[in-house]
């Protein structure tokens, strides 16, 4: 199977050889290495790695664990083939060729271009701001892993932005900038693994997808009806 390992580390000569020769030694096979961050002397990188399903992670945590300066910010399941380039503008590409089906594409897309577990596009009623307690907001597209009915943290103010829920599960959020609809994105621990928070390249690369898609959909964005379930939403 396929897991996305994100570590920091210090970023100096010979510590990302560190860990890569760690994983390898624990029975992980390393398909791609992306650099998310490099600020203060630190980086924080993602390893994409096929791993043995009878292996178990723990040995894996504890060799990465014993790098001086190496810390683990989340082993989780990568669902789909790991980036690579050009994916972003193949999908956008794939969503002009046929725009009537294009919100549905997006969504089914993202999960897999950002190691997630699902996605989904849901409209925000435009009274969102003036309510309180426990509202509901229209799911137009889930993936096929969302659950039913999705349950999503608080999403207004409308804006590109990770989040955390009460459950330790965590989502990414991209308004499309029309008719109330956002594209959220989650992903949540599977013991053992531990998923990481959504890193702000991530959340970047999301809104930079759902701007550009909303440009290419344009009006149809408008017209999004309103499916048979609804999404709670939290404030």
């Amino acid at each position: 199977m396929l897991l996305r390992v994100r570590v920091t580390l210090p970023d100096r000569p010979g510590t990302l050889g560190q860990v890569a020769r760690t994983l390898g030694i624990a029975g992980a096979d390393i398909v791609q290495v992306v650099v998310l961050e490099r600020l203060g002397g630190r980086a924080v990188d993602d390893f994409t790695v096929v791993w043995p399903g009878t292996a178990r992670v723990d040995r894996l945590l504890a060799g990465l664990a014993a790098i001086p300066g190496v810390r683990v910010d989340g082993v989780w399941r990568a669902i789909g083939s790991p980036i690579v380039g050009g994916q972003d503008a193949e999908l956008l590409a794939q969503v002009a060729a046929n725009p009537n089906d294009g919100l549905a594409t997006l969504v089914d897309a993202v999960p897999g271009l950002l190691a997630a577990d699902w996605a989904a596009a849901a409209v925000v009623p435009a009274d969102w701001a003036e309510r309180s307690g426990t509202g509901t907001a229209t799911p137009a597209y889930a993936s096929w892993r969302a659950p039913v009915p999705a349950r999503l943290p608080e999403i207004t103010p409308l804006r590109a932005r990770a989040l955390t829920g009460p459950a330790g599960e965590h989502y990414a959020v991209a308004p499309f900038g029309r008719a109330g609809l956002v594209l959220v994105v989650s992903r949540a621990d599977v013991a053992p693994l531990t998923a990481a928070a959504f890193h702000a390249t991530e959340v970047d690369r999301l809104a930079q997808l759902v701007r550009a898609a909303a440009v290419i959909l344009g009006d149809r964005l408008d017209l999004v009806g309103a499916p048979p379930a609804t999404a709670t939403f939290q404030v």
